[in-house]
């Protein structure tokens, strides 16, 4: 069996691994890149600069922070990849907006052509839509009507 060196032994021998010799001869033999300046050079902080916070560990992927995806604005339309959609109106009705708007918004539930069903506005005064009115649906939200994502398009179809 080999003979165990000693703990003085392997702390030099830890020290001396720790330098690395520089090639060039105008520059002395520098530290690697683990080594931390003296805390009289860094006035500032008293942690050292490669320590992360658990919640940075957490929320950063590669040293950068993750971005969070963009939800879309009318989602019925853009998983299919278009920008309207032919569907069947199956009721038709008035919501009110929110505060501090007050009146009566004209909507229609919308059965689409890829099944789903949907929540459109009326633009305009006055319109002719009912039950089984064929409509096109385009996207855009009604912003003062909860849950409004869509907008029925005047001129085509049945509207």
């Amino acid at each position: 069996m080999p003979p165990i060196p000693s703990a003085s032994a392997l702390h030099a021998l830890r020290a001396l691994s720790r330098l690395t010799i520089s090639t060039s001869k105008s520059q002395p033999a520098i530290l690697s890149k683990h080594h931390l300046p003296s805390p009289a050079t860094r006035s500032f902080s008293s942690t050292s600069p490669l320590s992360v916070t658990l919640n940075q560990l957490r929320t950063r992927t590669n040293g950068r922070h993750a971005k969070k995806a963009r939800h879309a604005v009318s989602p019925a339309l853009s998983a299919a990849n278009r920008p309207a959609m032919k569907g069947v109106c199956l009721k038709v009705g008035i919501t009110k907006p929110k505060k501090p708007n007050s009146g009566q918004r004209k909507t229609a539930k919308v059965r689409l052509s890829s099944g789903r069903v949907v929540s459109a506005y009326i633009p305009g005064e006055g319109h002719n839509v009912q039950q089984h009115s064929v409509v096109l649906v385009r996207g855009g939200r009604s912003q003062d009507c909860p849950g409004v994502r869509y907008h029925l398009v005047r001129g085509a179809f049945d509207l």
